[in-house]
C-alpha cells in the first residue's frame, strides 16, 4: 500500500511540474510587442561651437519619434527619428541651424532584467543604444553636412495604464565625420568623432496590440488552458483520496510491524509530497495546488490531536525583509483556509522561512518551485 501511495504521489508531482513548464511555453507570446513613441524636450551641444558663437545652456526644440518592437519581455529593437534646433543666445552672432537624424537601436528592458516587479508595478527603465545617419543644416550659410552617429541613453517609464506610459529620456549622441560645427559656420577640423550632443525629453509610449499587457510590463507567469494535464492530475488525486485507512503489515527479516495508512499520509506530508504553490509576488495559492490543502485538511480532521506547522517560503528575488514578509503572508493565508474549514487555530502554527536558499536563484523554473508552503505534522 505504501509503495502504491508513493508511486501515485511521484506521478502527481511530475504532472504538476510538467503543467508549470507547459504554462511557461504556451504563454511566451501572450503579450503585445509593438509600441510607438513621441517625445519633446531640450538639447545641449557639448562640442563643437565656432568662436563668437554660443547657445543657451539648455536649448529647446528637440523632438523624437519612434516605433519599437520587443522580441520578448527583456530585449527589442527600435527605429527613431530625431530633430534638434540650434539658435544663438543674445551675446552670440545670430544663427539658426537644424539637426536631423535617423537611428536603429537595440533596447534592453532593465526593469524586467532587474526584477522591478518585486517592488513596483508602475515604474520601469529601458536602456537603448545604436547607430544611424544625420544631417546638419544651416540654410542662411547654405550648409548641409551629412554624418554618421552613435547614440545611447536611458528611458524612465511611469505606467499610466496597459496602453500608455509617460517617459523621460536622457541620451548622448556622438557624431562621426562631422565637418561643420553645430552653428554651421566653422569647420570641426576632424574627420573622426567630433560632435557630441546631449538630449533630454519627456513623452509618451503608446502600446499596440490585442493582448492586455505589453512586453515592458509583463512577467511571464500567466494562467493558460491546461485542461488535458489538469484532468490527469485530477484522476491521480482522486486515486490518492480513495486509499482506505486500514492497517497493513510491513515485513522485515526479523520483525513484523503494523503500520496505519494515516501514518503513511503523515510521512508524505512531512516529506513535502504535498506543497502549496504561488505565483510570483503573490500570497494566494495557485488553483492547481489547493489539492494539497485538502489532503492536509482531511488528515487533521481524522487526527484532532495532531498539530501542524505551516511553513512559508519565497524565492530569492527581492531583499530578505520583503521575502520574510511574503513567506509569512503565504503561510498565514493557508492557515486561514484551514481555519475556515473548521480546524482550530490552536492546532496551527505559522513558520515563515523567508527565501529558500537551497533553490537555484538564476533559474526561473527553480524559483517557481521555491514559492511554496509546506507542512510538518507533529
Amino acid at each position: 500500500m505504501k509503495k502504491i501511495v508513493l508511486i501515485l504521489m511521484f506521478s502527481l508531482g511530475l504532472l504538476k511540474m510538467q503543467a508549470q513548464i507547459e504554462k511557461e511555453k504556451n504563454n511566451i507570446n501572450n503579450y503585445n510587442k509593438w509600441s510607438v513613441e513621441a517625445a519633446g524636450g531640450f538639447n545641449k551641444p557639448q562640442q563643437t561651437i565656432t568662436a563668437k558663437y554660443s547657445m543657451e545652456r539648455i536649448s529647446p526644440y528637440t523632438v523624437d519619434l519612434g516605433v519599437r518592437y520587443m522580441m520578448n519581455n527583456k530585449f527589442g529593437l527600435k527605429a527613431d527619428f530625431g530633430y534638434n534646433s540650434f539658435t544663438g543666445r543674445d551675446t552670440s552672432i545670430d544663427f539658426d541651424s537644424k539637426y536631423y537624424r535617423a537611428d536603429l537601436q537595440g533596447v534592453a528592458n532593465l526593469g524586467r532584467i532587474m526584477n522591478f516587479e518585486t517592488w513596483t508595478k508602475t515604474l520601469g527603465i529601458l536602456g537603448h543604444a545604436g547607430f544611424g545617419v544625420a544631417q546638419l543644416e544651416n540654410k542662411e550659410l547654405h550648409v548641409k553636412d551629412r554624418m554618421g552617429n552613435l547614440i545611447a541613453g536611458f528611458t524612465g517609464q511611469v505606467r499610466l495604464s496597459d496602453r500608455v506610459a509617460i517617459t523621460g529620456d536622457l541620451s548622448t549622441i556622438v557624431n562621426a565625420f562631422q565637418d561643420r560645427n553645430f552653428d554651421g559656420a566653422g569647420l570641426t577640423e576632424s574627420r573622426g568623432f567630433s560632435g557630441v550632443l546631449f538630449n533630454g525629453t519627456l513623452g509618451l509610449n503608446v502600446y499596440l496590440g490585442k493582448n492586455k499587457k505589453h512586453a515592458d510590463w509583463v512577467v511571464i507567469s500567466q494562467e493558460v488552458d491546461l485542461s488535458p494535464l489538469e484532468s490527469k492530475i485530477a484522476e491521480l488525486e482522486a486515486l490518492v483520496s480513495k486509499i482506505p485507512e486500514k492497517q497493513i503489515i510491513v515485513e522485515k527479516p526479523t520483525t513484523t510491524t503494523i503500520v496505519n495508512d494515516k501514518d503513511i499520509i503523515k510521512e508524505l506530508i512531512n516529506e513535502k509530497y504535498y506543497s502549496v504553490y504561488f505565483d510570483f509576488n503573490k500570497s494566494t495559492p495557485i488553483k492547481n495546488s489547493t489539492a494539497a490543502i485538502d489532503v492536509v485538511l482531511n488528515y487533521l480532521r481524522k487526527n484532532p490531536s495532531a498539530s501542524l506547522d505551516i511553513i512559508g517560503f519565497a524565492d530569492q528575488i527581492g531583499n530578505s525583509v520583503y521575502n520574510n514578509k511574503l513567506s509569512n503572508q503565504r503561510a498565514k493565508n493557508v492557515k486561514v483556509i484551514l481555519e475556515k474549514a473548521g480546524i482550530p487555530s490552536s492546532q496551527l502554527n505559522v513558520v515563515p522561512e523567508g527565501a529558500d536558499l537551497s533553490i537555484e536563484k538564476n533559474s526561473q523554473e527553480a524559483r517557481r518551485l521555491a514559492r511554496r508552503v509546506t507542512f510538518r505534522v507533529k
